[in-house]
């Protein structure tokens, strides 16, 4: 007992220590830090697996301490998004929670945090990270519309450039919540991608995603996106409001999550067939151009059993 106790202790140190040294890098050191930060989060992921929440509290809070030690205020926002994700990776593992559960929770953690970051730097220093990046991308299209001017563009040219520019920005303003999602999401995925064989190789169990032709959303997706469709189509929404704003996202967010459904079909009826891996890569690079018709094949997996008739009809060839 008080071997374990001991190795707790001397693992929990350890890791504080490369934690701290990866975040020290990440904050001071340019072009390196764009490695290090793909396993910041990787010291909290492995204590956090092998060891329950209470030594795990313990870890993070000594994790943070050193942070500001080491880095000052510079380095806490960076260790508050890191941190989270390296402890809500563990922890799934810890407790034998499927991969779906672990990408979901870090999303979610990942999200929080950034969210969270994002409100008190408002409400303590005055800084709207989002509408400075409005401002800046507003900017950059007003430098646009001078340099088609001084090529030589005439008025009507001018104009439509204007045009596309505020359908572009207005575009941008509304999807923002959306888009901050998808880039969390995304950015979660991509270092799970990475991590995950690294802990492997550290001797930690990780689980395994199911195969993506197997994914099925669940049939109350299709439910809420026919509500938004009835939505669009019995009220006219107000460009600019709170419900418009609602409105969009949860339509880009459910035609994404759609359009996802419709790939995993094409990898389910390519795997049936048979095809060769080369076929599932054209498929899915040529669903993009082709995104409103994956987006209805998505609808009909959902709506119908249409992977049981594949089946079927698969295995009546096969006789």
């Amino acid at each position: 007992m008080q071997n374990q106790r001991t190795k707790q202790i001397t693992n929990g140190a350890l890791m504080a220590a490369v934690f701290t040294v990866l975040l020290a890098i990440s904050v001071y050191v340019p072009l390196l830090n764009v490695v290090t930060t793909l396993f910041l989060a990787l010291p909290a992921a492995w204590y956090s697996a092998k060891y329950s929440w209470k030594p795990t509290a313990l870890f993070a809070a000594v994790c943070l301490f050193l942070s500001f030690i080491i880095g000052g205020i510079l380095s806490l926002p960076l260790a508050l998004i890191y941190l989270p994700l390296g402890l809500a990776i563990g922890q799934s593992i810890h407790y034998r929670k499927s991969k779906l559960f672990m990408f979901i929770s870090a999303s979610l953690v990942t999200l929080f945090s950034v969210m969270a970051q994002y409100v008190i730097s408002i409400w303590l220093l005055g800084i709207n990270v989002i509408e400075e990046f409005i401002t800046m991308t507003r900017t950059t299209y007003a430098k646009g519309g001078e340099w088609v001017e001084r090529i030589g563009g005439d008025a009507e040219q001018i104009e439509q450039y204007n045009e596309a520019s505020r359908q572009m920005l207005t575009s941008l303003e509304t999807l923002i919540p959306t888009l901050l999602i998808m880039a969390v999401f995304m950015t979660v995925w991509i270092l799970l991608l990475i991590n995950l064989p690294v802990l492997k190789r550290l001797g930690i169990a990780v689980p395994k995603f199911p195969p993506f032709s197997d994914m099925k959303l669940p049939k109350s997706v299709l439910w809420y996106y026919l509500i938004v469709l009835l939505i669009s189509l019995l009220m006219e929404l107000e460009q600019g409001t709170m419900a418009y704003l609602a409105f969009m996202n949860a339509t880009m967010l459910l035609q994404m999550l759609l359009f996802l459904q419709g790939i995993s079909f094409y990898h389910f009826y390519i795997k049936q067939e048979g095809w060769p891996k080369w076929v599932t890569v054209v498929v899915t690079i040529l669903a993009l151009p082709l995104q409103a018709f994956t987006i209805i094949v998505g609808i009909v997996d959902l709506g119908f059993d249409i992977r049981g008739w594949v089946k079927k009809a698969h295995d009546f060839k096969g006789k």
